[in-house]
């Protein structure tokens, strides 16, 4: 079974950067959490929490892309360094300013300098093990499901960590978390310069972009795609802690949602020690299809344990179609413009995110938890007709 995670590892310093890179992004998981521990741990208001989060989420969705495309063309050695200082001090102001009674303001451009300059670290990695495994397809898909899983190990350790050292230690311990590995970690994978994809930089006597065309007519229905998978991945698991709550057992929400991640574990596991006939796009289809059809049915159960078995059942469907995705755009989008299309997908999902939940909220309001799972059985389906627009076959 880890026949082939040990073949991708052995190859040299992939077990480096790949372990680097798990401590290097424990922030995605920790940080808006982190905000709304410190804001409310010093009895601000939820309302501010969210807002500071959000400005953060935002700010980092918008410049994802961007720094994906310096990553590019300039290497990723010089625009890590970067991104992790600024990150550390726009995290650094952002407590100083909650601890002090800062005004809003300063709060705000804190939080959104700090989501700005926190790097795409997920696709700095990806991007990295398709410059190490060129020519080898397969391994290059073991190797995005070995990173799936620990995307998803990341999502169980980080905010169970931050939540206890803010609860028991200080409101600022989350942060100070995601501060030190964030920062530590992304300045010691900059330092591996030997794994880092070449860089593209433009020609300095006319000024021109070397990099081909973005194939737009394959990334653009790849981002609706993580789009309409981020919204279903927010309001399931909004909808999963109200349907807790209905059935009298909330503190079981964690439950659920930790047998619908492990689903996904456990397949993306399988998944890296596959090897696919079929291409990423029709995987991509198929899964997008999938998740459709096993989250659609869960607006009829009725009982906790009927819900544990029907997500951890889902959660199977979850990592094959985001590897899926991934090896699609590695294989769709040039190598020099790789990290940014990376990004583009990451960009994707998390800007799923926030309509996932608000939506599912809404019918939650009105019509109570059940309901709500529609909303992401819905954005199953939006995924998987956008998937019906991909190309089978990578352009010539």
């Amino acid at each position: 079974m880890l026949t082939a995670y040990r073949a991708v590892l052995g190859r040299p310093g992939a077990l480096r950067f790949s372990a680097t890179a798990m401590l290097a992004r424990l922030p995605i998981s920790v940080d808006t959490l982190g905000i709304v521990l410190l804001v409310t741990g010093l009895s601000r208001s939820y309302g501010l929490a969210g807002a500071l989060a959000a400005a953060y989420t935002v700010a980092n969705a918008a410049m994802t892309i961007v720094q994906g495309r310096l990553m590019d063309r300039l290497g990723q050695a010089r625009v890590l360094p970067v991104g992790a200082c600024v990150f550390a001090v726009a995290i650094v102001s952002l407590v100083t300013g909650l601890e002090s009674g800062g005004s809003d303001a300063w709060l705000f451009v804190s939080a959104g300098a700090a989501g700005a300059a926190y790097p795409p670290i997920g696709s700095c990695v990806r991007a990295r093990w398709s410059h190490v495994l060129a020519g080898r397809p397969d391994q290059v898909q073991t190797a995005y499901a070995l990173e799936s899983v620990i995307d998803e190990g990341i999502f169980v350790i980080g905010p169970t960590v931050a939540t206890v050292l803010a609860t028991t230690w200080h409101p600022w311990a989350g942060l100070a978390l995601a501060l030190v590995s964030g920062l530590t970690g992304t300045l010691y994978l900059a330092s591996q310069r030997d794994t880092q994809p070449d860089p593209h930089p433009a020609d300095r006597s006319t000024g021109a972009d070397p990099a081909p065309a973005m194939p737009w007519a394959t990334v653009i229905p790849l981002v609706v795609v993580s789009l309409a998978l981020g919204s279903m991945f927010a309001a399931a698991e909004v909808t999963t802690v109200a349907f807790s709550g209905e059935h009298h057992a909330r503190s079981y929400a964690g439950v659920l949602l930790a047998l619908w991640a492990s689903g996904s574990l456990i397949a993306g596991l399988v998944t890296g020690n596959v090897h696919w006939q079929r291409s990423p796009v029709r995987r991509v289809q198929a899964g997008s299809l999938v998740l459709a059809l096993v989250m659609l049915p869960m607006a009829l159960v009725g009982t906790m344990a009927a819900m544990g078995l029907a997500l951890f059942v889902a959660g199977f469907a979850i990592a094959p179609t985001l590897i899926a995705s991934m090896s699609a755009t590695e294989q769709m989008v040039p190598a020099a413009r790789l990290t940014e299309g990376m990004a583009l997908i990451h960009t994707g999902i998390a800007a799923g995110l926030a309509p996932g939940a608000a939506l599912a909220g809404v019918v939650i309001d009105a019509h109570g938890a059940s309901p709500a799972y529609l909303v992401a059985g819905g954005a199953g389906v939006v995924a998987a007709l956008a998937s019906l627009l991909l190309r089978a076959d990578p352009p010539g």
